[in-house]
């Protein structure tokens, strides 16, 4: 159970991250136009830019998720951080330049600007919002694992602190200079994150070989002291070895107040508020997911019924869901040209290489220290307990006090993005139109999401997060990819593309998140992107052939800009009276003054008049 001074280091961790985000927010440069707020004025050199896309990018799924599935699933769960960084290779490869000289700030711009219609701009509106719904998910699900597991409190209360101190600075309008404000987020979650796990590696150097060397043993892993696990939820175990405990509540079905002893290759059902007593060295029975034995731990595709399956999707997923997310891609326009556009892409791969090195190695950790929670299955907080059981005392805290801060800092500055980013475009496309709306649409931005966490989805974070790459892989994707490189592409074959790929992925990873499929089904689904991508593709190219008639008349001017080299001048920039992104006009009036002083008389938004 935490103690008092968990809680006061955790309240002050909170704290400080809040107090940062809006001292950054009150003192940073005041910006005078759209582009100031939203790009930098175009003038991002690469490394602030890249720093600025790895601070927003790097969530709940990087600093906390990656951490306890590498501590749940082993060799297998390394497809998580490598697919979360290469993704910016293909980035780097298809999109990056081309997309910085479209001129478009959104991808519903791009989308408009690319094929002239207005109707697939609606379609690509409501995939923005839901990717952003999927994405927000897990940032609310970590903000509320953290506190529950340092303080004891419920889930909701954690979601609560991220979507007060969001909201906060969005209606404040302390979002000023946010390329330099993200540039410095990235440098403290690697600095909250690398200096724990530094101190780890230390410790862990001084202990006995036989503990330090224990996973190389083909036996499950032991308890290294007597321990005592109480669940939060029902679970399904299963152990590889024989063991015996203590136990008081439930055990499958039956109440049961005494010693238990389950066989070899068993599973088995424990109620919630059942309290299990294990002795030193027993081994640890985990939970229905997660690898038991440490040898099969360190064997890739070891485990589930279709892992060559689920690997290839995953992989599908990651590597080409980073170039659709919306969050993502609108970065790209701080950078003043292509050329620096692809050398923000390189360093933004140097920059998450280097970051993900530190959640594997505490996945690592975990499995030493805190084999406890492959018992309770809360397996996304094993960075959050390491400092606290390995080392002890006053160093603990002050390390896990560190981690926390850092955690709130990746939930806070990734929530604050998806947020401004949903409700611009619901208080734009969806709703009337006036700035007044941003406020409805901002608390309907955090409305759904916060169903979701209510509802307590069983999936990790990583997996959460891995929902929306596989929905963004599967519609924007296709999207940009074949809006960029193949003049054939037409609305009605856009349009099909995005909704029979991204409408199945959004069906399937809803299911996915509902948790009511069969196993089988429910790891087929839970990672969609190796059937829906391929669909979306091939319906974009069957379609766009079958209306060729609707391929836009300036499609050789529109695809020349895209690829002509910036040198000569034919780069799209539009300035904030050329402006055609109603979510930049938003932007702007949030970076001069708090929405309360805002004169809507002053400000009117109108919509798009194309032919649709």
């Amino acid at each position: 159970m935490p103690d008092k001074n968990d809680l006061y280091v955790t309240v002050i961790a909170v704290l400080a991250i809040a107090l940062w985000f809006t001292l950054t927010g009150r003192y940073s440069a005041r910006v005078r136009s759209t582009p100031d707020f939203l790009w930098a004025s175009r003038m991002a050199g690469p490394r602030w830019n890249a720093a600025a896309i790895s601070g927003e990018y790097l969530s709940a799924a990087s600093f906390l998720g990656i951490a306890g599935l590498v501590f749940k699933g082993g060799v297998d769960a390394l497809w998580y951080p490598v697919g979360f960084a290469a993704g910016y290779l293909a980035m780097l490869l298809f999109v990056a330049a081309p997309l910085r000289r479209s001129g478009a700030y959104t991808l519903p711009d791009f989308a408009e600007i690319r094929l002239n219609c207005v109707r697939l701009r609606w379609v690509c509106t409501a995939f923005v919002v839901i990717i952003g719904w999927l994405y927000l998910v897990p940032q609310l699900q970590g903000a509320g694992l953290t506190l529950q597991a340092v303080t004891d409190q419920p889930k909701w209360v954690g979601a609560t602190v991220v979507m007060v101190i969001a909201t906060f600075n969005i209606y404040s309008g302390r979002l000023r200079s946010i390329t330099i404000m993200q540039a410095f987020q990235y440098w403290i979650k690697l600095t909250a994150l690398a200096v724990p796990v530094f101190v780890l590696l230390i410790h862990n150097a001084g202990e006995d070989p036989g503990f330090r060397n224990s996973l190389d043993a083909s036996a499950p892993p032991s308890f290294s002291q007597a321990t005592e696990v109480t669940l939060d939820h029902d679970v399904e175990l299963q152990v590889t070895e024989p063991v015996r405990f203590t136990a008081v509540g439930r055990v499958d079905g039956q109440p049961v107040q005494g010693v238990v002893r389950w066989e070899r290759d068993s599973k088995h059902r424990v109620g919630k508020d059942t309290t299990l007593y294990f002795d030193a060295g027993s081994p640890v029975p985990v939970v229905d997911g997660a690898t038991g034995k440490n040898s099969t731990w360190l064997r890739p595709m070891s485990y589930g019924k279709h892992p060559l399956l689920a690997t290839y999707s995953l992989l599908v997923a990651l590597l080409l869901g980073t170039m659709g997310l919306p969050q993502v891609l609108g970065r790209y326009y701080t950078d003043p040209d292509g050329r620096t556009a692809r050398r923000t892409t390189l360093l933004v791969l140097v920059l998450l290489g280097v970051f993900y090195l530190f959640p594997t190695v505490s996945g690592w950790l975990a499995r030493l220290y805190v084999p406890q929670l492959l018992v309770n299955g809360n397996t996304d907080a094993a960075l959050l307990m390491l400092p606290r059981t390995a080392l002890g005392g006053w160093p603990a805290l002050l390390l896990g006090g560190l981690i926390e801060a850092g955690a709130f800092a990746a939930f806070v500055s990734a929530a604050t993005g998806l947020v401004v980013s949903v409700a611009g475009v619901l208080s734009t496309d969806v709703l009337p139109g006036r700035l007044r709306d941003f406020r409805v649409a901002t608390l309907a931005a955090w409305s759904v999401p916060l169903v979701f966490v209510l509802a307590g989805s069983s999936l990790d974070l990583a997996q959460g997060v891995e929902l929306a790459f596989a929905v963004a892989a599967s519609s924007f994707c296709p999207l940009l990819v074949l809006g960029i490189w193949w003049r054939g592409l037409t609305d009605a074959g856009a349009a099909a593309g995005i909704l029979a790929g991204g409408g199945l992925a959004v069906v399937a990873v809803l299911l996915a998140a509902a948790g009511v499929l069969s196993p089988g089904w429910q790891t087929v689904l839970a990672q969609p992107a190796v059937f829906t991508v391929p669909l979306a593709f091939l319906s974009m190219v069957m379609v766009s052939r079958r209306t060729r008639d609707r391929v836009p008349a300036d499609v050789s001017r529109i695809l020349l800009r895209l690829h002509a080299p910036d040198r000569l001048g034919l780069a799209e920039k539009r300035e904030l009276g050329q402006l055609k992104s109603r979510v930049g006009i938003i932007a702007l009036a949030l970076s001069r003054m708090p929405l309360s002083r805002i004169s809507l008389s002053r400000i009117r938004i109108g919509r798009h008049r194309r032919p649709a």
